[in-house]
């Protein structure tokens, strides 16, 4: 435990030189951050503060929140939950979420997060392949649920479910069975596949809590920060932000749910609970920004983005009206935070910033192999591969290959270190020979007024072999019609180089996973509709 303390430590003192020179991941056999960290340090050392505050409804301390989770736990061992057990979690942003969470990691479980948004199909599919043992769900949801051979458990009442509210007549003390083994499974994710079937990924007692401090770090988050993170439960996001890296610092997670997005009430409540960094998704931004920001004086010290690359017009405007430089950053499902723009160093437009700490990020050519300061987004599988890499996909051997662990993800690299999107493997295409990133073409679409959302695929050109079509969900007040589409492509033309200028427009919904990103896949493979060309 001082292992971790120390790293931790580090992170929150250095600055990002030193962080990269003298951070060293701990090292454990045996670890359980609920029980190790969360209870043997949050809830012993700062029993008062406030660890959740879900706005407009609850709000509980780190000894309190310990205290129910203990009773959880002791509730759920009793109605047979055992150490390696898998339990579908499918619950919104209410308490249970995070006593449920926190028990199923004392009790040696392994969590299986899912979004409330999932059909009952998608929970017949993830209770089959994740051999699921026990399933906590809101009431609302049981009838979603299959036959199936796994305890249910629901918040509220529904008909041959066990209650969970019966939990909190449980003792409050609760003693493990067995020493958790560091590298034992803690939780198991299921990737929204936006080009493919859902992969499941594995992480262990170490990869996700331990992994979150060069989260935290991005983040800039600091003891007694009251943080606030826009995103859904059942994702990894939510767990990046809502769950470990505040709880790494010591910081307060707060809550806003919300049935429908407003800006002014999110700004509302920024301001109103005195949010001292902030995190949210790029789409969040283009709506906030929307607003007249400069009307709304909030606490906020720093701020982030993260989920899809984030545009440079979004930060520009933030900077103007609140002085804060929104600091982009990277990560997936299979890792916690890799790349990121820290406080206090040289924002570069464009860039996802430079390694976190803790992080070897190598540019490997995706034809060749070689590595340099062009290609996919790579991290070692030997001596320095990183304790936030997951464990691997179930199913799947990491190792049996060149050495490294593929993002998937393209990026180019600077002098100066800052790397750059340019798209996922699959996205990057070839118009007349030149390489074109999706992402690149988008934000300039973006940039347009009537263009709300936009994707970019390769349309087959007899003479190009590929040229960019762009697909345009409009924004609110414009309706489709040639004369706009023609204003579109002029401006791209105005705003790209030739050979990157987009040839081709069809207005009309994107597809998209039940995450929210776009599934360029089904764009490139569906048959034209309406199209304009150049």
């Amino acid at each position: 435990m001082d292992e971790f303390r120390s790293a931790r430590d580090l992170l929150l003192q250095a600055d990002y030189a030193t962080a990269r020179r003298d951070f060293r991941w701990p090292s454990f056999e045996e670890f359980n951050w609920a029980l190790d960290w969360f209870d043997g340090v949050l809830a012993t050392e700062t029993p008062d503060a406030v660890a959740l505050k879900i706005v407009g409804r609850e709000t509980f301390t780190f000894a309190e929140l310990s205290a129910r989770s203990n009773q959880v736990a002791n509730w759920l061992r009793a109605q047979g939950v055992r150490r390696g057990d898998r339990i579908l979690l499918m619950l919104g942003n209410q308490a249970e979420l995070w006593e449920s969470m926190l028990a199923a990691v004392k009790l040696g479980a392994v969590i299986i997060p899912a979004t409330t948004l999932l059909t009952a199909k998608d929970i017949t599919e993830r209770i089959e392949r994740g051999q699921v043992a026990h399933a906590i769900a809101n009431a609302a949801d049981a009838a979603k649920f299959g036959p199936g051979d796994y305890t249910r458990i629901a918040v509220g009442d529904a008909d041959g479910w066990l209650p969970y509210r019966e939990a909190y007549d449980a003792g409050t003390a609760f003693a493990p069975d067995a020493p958790t083994r560091a590298g034992d499974t803690m939780m198991l994710y299921f990737t929204s596949g936006t080009t493919s079937q859902p992969k499941l990924v594995e992480h262990t007692h170490v990869s996700y809590p331990v992994g979150h401090l060069s989260t935290m770090f991005w983040i800039g988050i600091k003891p007694g920060d009251v943080h606030l993170n826009i995103s859904s439960p059942g994702w990894a996001k939510h767990a990046w932000s809502n769950v470990f890296a505040p709880w790494n610092a010591g910081a307060t997670v707060l809550i806003h749910d919300y049935q429908r997005f407003s800006a002014p009430k999110l700004l509302e409540v920024l301001r109103d609970e005195g949010v001292s960094t902030f995190c949210a998704p790029p789409t969040v931004w283009r709506m906030l920004i929307q607003e007249d920001l400069t009307a709304w004086q909030l606490p906020l010290r720093t701020a982030v983005a993260a989920g899809e690359p984030l545009n440079p017009e979004i930060i520009d405007q933030v900077a103007k009206a609140w002085g804060i430089t929104i600091r982009d950053g990277y990560g997936q499902t299979e890792t916690t935070a890799q790349i990121g723009n820290v406080p206090g160093e040289t924002v570069k437009p464009g860039s996802m910033g430079r390694p976190l700490p803790g992080y070897d990020v190598t540019l490997v050519d995706p034809i060749t192999g070689v590595p340099g300061d062009d290609g996919e987004i790579c991290l070692p599988l030997g001596g320095n591969r990183p304790a936030g890499l997951m464990a691997g996909y179930v199913g799947r051997d990491l190792t049996a290959g060149d050495g490294y662990y593929h993002t998937g993800d393209v990026a180019t690299r600077d002098a100066d270190g800052y790397i750059t999107y340019v798209g996922r493997t699959d996205d990057v295409f070839k118009a007349s020979d030149y390489r074109i990133s999706p992402f690149e073409l988008e934000s300039v679409l973006l940039e347009h007024e009537a263009v709300a959302e936009a994707a970019v695929v390769p349309a087959p050109d007899p003479v190009r072999l590929a040229v960019p079509k762009a697909y345009v969900l409009l924004a609110a007040g414009y309706e489709p019609s040639e004369d706009l589409a023609r204003a579109i492509l002029a401006y791209c033309r105005e705003n790209l180089a030739p050979y990157k200028r987009i040839r081709k427009l069809e207005f009309g919904d994107l597809p998209k996973t039940i995450s929210g990103k776009i599934r360029r896949v089904e764009l490139r493979e569906q048959h034209p509709g309406v199209e304009y060309t150049e």
